[in-house]
């Protein structure tokens, strides 16, 4: 007759052998996911990732981790999962106002998450300007300060070397999680975010950047050049010939382009 000791150790054997086998086809499903959404990745990074998966528990189907130029990232929503099952205590943000600039949209946060009510905490700082943002995220620079640096904290509370795509400037505006197959050609959607639109975005970046343009004038500009309500209802072909033009403008006579573009304030301030 089995102890009452052994009967409790047996069944916990019991239960972990039923939690092992649960985790393992999970985590072959999203390998299965990982192989159908980047049908590229060789045996090394699928090694790699198969390791994330079982130390951190992520999601590839549910965007939790995702791949960009061939390097591994974690997303916000992939952070605040893990430290919701890792049991977070809590987190807190604070604005950095002695080293943010309201005027040119410049924010800065600090961030400290506290793993337990026994932590010291781990703090992590986020920035976000208009010269470090996508286009598309321009005019929300302090929830994307904030978002990085909660993001950043997380990161090293749990140990986590890899880079988060919100920390990332432009370039994260291609991050495309893991969804379901792209659409065929003839369904295309309006807003042109097939192939070459990221690299037309960070093009369009570079040249506000380069040529110190007010982002939101451009952006006024932009959809008033193709015909557009906004920048983000253009298709590729539109933005590709808006950026050739504002290439053209801005090297051949800037401030003539930046009359040009003051000209478009008082919609703005028509539409706010």
């Amino acid at each position: 007759m089995l102890s009452a000791k052994y009967m409790l150790s047996a069944k916990h054997r019991v239960k972990d052998g039923a939690h092992m086998k649960k985790t393992e086809k999970s985590i072959q499903t999203e390998m299965r996911v990982a192989r159908q959404t980047w049908p590229d990745l060789g045996p090394s990074r699928l090694r790699y990732l198969r390791s994330l998966l079982v130390r951190y528990k992520f999601s590839v189907a549910l965007g939790e981790i995702t791949r960009i130029d061939n390097r591994w990232y974690v997303t916000h929503t992939g952070l605040l999962q893990l430290a919701s099952r890792r049991q977070c205590r809590g987190i807190k943000t604070a604005l950095q106002e002695r080293l943010c600039d309201p005027a040119t949209s410049r924010w800065v946060f600090r961030a400290v998450v506290y793993k337990s009510s026994a932590s010291m905490g781990f703090v992590g700082y986020g920035d976000a300007d208009p010269s470090n943002v996508s286009l598309m995220m321009q005019g929300a620079e302090m929830r994307v300060a904030e978002t990085r640096a909660v993001n950043r904290a997380l990161r090293k509370a749990y140990g986590i070397g890899l880079c988060s795509i919100e920390e990332l400037g432009p370039r994260s505006a291609s991050f495309s999680p893991a969804r379901e197959p792209e659409p065929s050609l003839k369904q295309q959607p309006k807003n042109g975010s097939n192939d070459g639109a990221p690299y037309l975005r960070d093009k369009l970046c570079l040249l506000i950047r380069e040529h110190r343009l007010d982002p939101n004038l451009v952006k006024a500009y932009a959809a008033d050049f193709c015909g557009t309500q906004t920048l983000r209802d253009a298709n590729r072909d539109q933005i590709e010939a808006f950026v050739s033009r504002l290439f053209n403008e801005a090297k051949e006579n800037r401030d003539g382009l930046v009359c040009k573009l003051n000209s478009y304030t008082q919609s703005l301030e028509v539409k706010s």
